[in-house]
């Protein structure tokens, strides 16, 4: 953020105040920009979208995110009028910029979300009218994997033996591991309650959530900022992701658990978190390389040696049982239909700009997989040209990668944003040149970073 290029107010935003001061006029000014863009987008997005789901989110969203712009302007101009600190006084809490953050937690995260767990009792799972859905249907697919994982041994719908043409429903585009958050509604669902509180969007949750507990504690419990809540906890990705769906922002998670990891010298367990990631969603592999950087740039080729075999052997002991019951829907439900290669052409289909440019014709599709194998050898230049070298650097790498991904591959969801987002946002978190663990002496972790502007 030191580029002469970035604005002065921006650079100066991310800095926060110290501990009871009031926060400046350069820090509140962002973020009356970003509550603005985000109460526009709700009351857009509650106005427009033809996903039950996403108004009853959207409609929280407007009330907290407006709310939060209320608090900030609130804020500012307690700030132009020079009031002194208010540390000790009444209403010295409501002056703090946790305010914000916690309305839109409550208002915009956790009320949405409990009013569409509500609303799913009534129906709508399987409906072709998305008007009806209290739930993205990446839920109800990981339900059902989870019900025939335990019947079938599979989590695979075999789509040759249907009867009828398959439709986008019947796939499961996911590994093996993901099924797991199907499991509770799988063994105790079946009534009103068990329902609601089987809910795969539950677990989604709690594992996003306890990852993030876990990576804090890791990293010897540094102060969060608020900017990196605003990003990676109530940014609109995050929190209507938390709402109607919840696989990416689980995955999200494991990613910042495993690089926490790996930053305070634990290969074993790193590879273990990667991998279930991994054979959670494939499209995350990428975190698992820039992680395995990481592993060698802290411990050298032996503590590589044992994340990889960590990370190779749990993916075999995860994957090859299932692969074996049934090759042929494994590959067609976790590679094939992924890559558009399926029975069935994913809907995934978002206006970025891999999929605009492969909509112009055979030679856009090319050009767009040009690009998009460039970037991919632009961030693994950059990758091994300057490998990272603590928790923050793996995280700045996988956000690149990952944002590239989405942002160039065909076929994509908006929704993939959410982890760059998450992953920039928890970056703020981590101490930079964090030494803690167990290195050998004389790693390239122990090299002092040099500090950046702020």
């Amino acid at each position: 953020m030191g580029s002469r290029l970035v604005p002065e107010w921006v650079r100066v935003s991310w800095a926060e105040s110290a501990a009871g001061a009031r926060p400046t006029g350069e820090v509140l000014r962002l973020d009356l920009l970003l509550y603005a863009v985000c109460t526009a987008y709700a009351v857009a997005l509650a106005l427009t979208d033809k996903h039950y789901g996403f108004r009853v989110w959207a409609a929280f969203a407007a009330v907290a995110y407006g709310a939060a712009f209320a608090h900030s302007v609130w804020l500012r101009l307690s700030v132009r009028r020079g009031a002194r600190r208010d540390t000790g006084e009444r209403g010295g809490r409501l002056r703090s910029r946790w305010v914000g953050v916690g309305l839109v937690g409550a208002v915009g995260m956790v009320a949405p979300l409990g009013v569409l767990l509500a609303e799913r009792l009534s129906g709508g799972d399987w409906s072709p009218d998305p008007n009806r859905w209290a739930a993205q249907p990446e839920v109800w697919v990981i339900e059902r994997s989870a019900d025939l994982l335990t019947s079938t041994g599979t989590p695979y719908v075999d789509v040759t033996a249907l009867g009828r043409a398959p439709v986008v429903d019947d796939f499961t585009p996911y590994g093996p591991v993901m099924p797991v958050f199907g499991l509770p509604r799988a063994w105790f669902g079946g009534t009103p309650v068990g329902d609601l509180l089987t809910d795969a969007r539950v677990l989604f949750a709690l594992t996003a959530v306890l990852c993030a507990w876990g990576a804090w504690r890791l990293l010897g419990r540094p102060r969060v900022p608020v900017r990196a809540a605003q990003l990676a906890a109530v940014f609109p990705l995050t929190a209507l992701t938390w709402a109607t769906a919840g696989p990416d922002l689980a995955m999200t998670g494991l990613l910042v658990l495993g690089c926490s990891l790996a930053a305070v010298d634990r290969p074993l367990w790193a590879g273990l978190v990667l991998a279930l990631a991994t054979s959670a969603k494939l499209t995350v592999l990428p975190a698992a390389v820039v992680v395995g950087v990481l592993v060698c740039a802290r411990l050298g080729a032996g503590g590589l040696a044992r994340y990889s075999a960590v990370f190779v052997g749990t993916c075999g002991l995860v994957n090859v049982p299932v692969l074996l019951v049934d090759p042929r829907a494994f590959t067609e439900h976790v590679l094939k239909f992924p890559a558009g290669l399926g029975a069935v052409t994913s809907p995934a289909a978002s206006p970025l700009p891999g999929h605009l440019i492969a909509a112009t014709g055979q030679a856009g599709k090319i050009v767009a997989f040009v690009l998009l194998g460039l970037a991919a050898a632009a961030v693994l230049w950059w990758l091994l040209r300057r490998p990272p070298v603590d928790g923050a650097d793996a995280m700045l790498r996988i956000a690149v990668g990952l944002g590239a991904f989405t942002l160039l591959t065909p076929a994509t969801r908006f929704g993939y944003l959410v982890y760059p987002v998450v992953l920039l946002g928890a970056m703020l978190c981590v101490p930079r040149g964090s030494t803690r663990g167990t290195s050998a002496p004389g790693e390239a972790a122990r090299r002092p970073i040099p500090p950046t502007s702020s």
